[in-house]
Order: C-alpha cells, then sequence, then structure tokens
C-alpha cells in the first residue's frame, strides 16, 4: 500500500513538473525563441509582458517559466552562449 502511495505521489510530481514545461506557442506567435535553462519554446512578446527574461552582459534572455530567471541568475555564464538576443547600446 505504502508503494502504491509513494508511485502515486511521483507521478503527480511528475505531472506538475511537466505541466510547466513544454509550453504551447501559439502558431500566431511573431517573435519565438528557445528558453536558455531548458531549451523550450518561448514567445517572447508574452515572456516580456510577464517579466519572464534578464538581461546579461548587453543580451536578453527570455525564459519558459518562473522557475527559470532564478535558474539563469545563479549561474548566467553557463547560459551565455545559448539563444538570445542583442540590446541596443545606450546612446
Amino acid at each position: 500500500m505504502k508503494t502504491v502511495i509513494i508511485l502515486a505521489l511521483a507521478l503527480c510530481a511528475a505531472l506538475g513538473a511537466s505541466a510547466q514545461m513544454g509550453h504551447k506557442i501559439s502558431p500566431k506567435a511573431k517573435h519565438v525563441i528557445a528558453c536558455p535553462v531548458t531549451g523550450d519554446k518561448v514567445d517572447m512578446d508574452k515572456a516580456k509582458k510577464s517579466h519572464l527574461y534578464a538581461d546579461y552582459k548587453g543580451n536578453r534572455y527570455f525564459f519558459c517559466c518562473s522557475d527559470c530567471p532564478s535558474k539563469f541568475k545563479k549561474n548566467p555564464k553557463k547560459y551565455a552562449n545559448k539563444p538570445h538576443i542583442k540590446l541596443p547600446k545606450a546612446k
């Protein structure tokens, strides 16, 4: 019985984690990029509105979910070569 409960809890946890990942992108999305942390597709316009982005060394990185920015900020060097856009230089 304990094994069944443990397996059920593990399944619930896995389903909850997968619900956060693999976000569906609208076919109408104009600006799509990969999340540097998970590799999932990100609608850049929605991410910008939700403040799911971070700037690092003149580049902007967009994230698929609220967990990714903190992972990125812990070690931005690790993700520096992942998909990003260049920020315009300040005048």
